[in-house]
């Protein structure tokens, strides 16, 4: 089995920073890439920032500037740190990894549980 867990979120005033993180632990054989996304009440999970097994990465148009996504891909993790929040970047931030466990064939997309992060105006 594969578990991804978050942890870093919490309560910020705008203009602050937070940063979270991501393990992925149990039977990992390849991870190709990992990603955060959010979901705020009454709207639909979006992405936020993406980084591939090659180091690329992606970002939603709201965040750049302004998010960092980075990964230790020896660890297994991967990090989002976020500069100069927004009430609008209020949301339960969740974590994605496009894993290949061992001795499979196939890439999954596991999820975290999620965490929330609060920006007060």
């Amino acid at each position: 089995q594969v578990q991804l867990v978050e942890s870093g979120g919490g309560l910020v005033q705008a203009g602050g920073s937070l940063s979270l993180s991501c393990v992925a632990s149990g039977s990992i054989g390849i991870i190709s890439g990992m990603g955060w996304y959010r979901q705020a009440p009454g709207k639909q999970r979006e992405l936020v920032a993406l980084i591939t097994s090659g180091g690329s990465t992606n970002y939603a148009d709201s965040v750049k500037g302004r998010f960092t996504i980075s990964r230790d891909f020896a660890k297994n993790t991967a990090y989002l740190q976020m500069n100069s929040l927004k009430p609008e970047d209020t949301a339960v931030y969740y974590c994605n990894g496009r894993i290949k466990r061992r001795g499979t064939l196939a890439f999954i997309d596991y999820w975290g549980q999620g965490t929330q992060v609060t920006v007060s105006s």
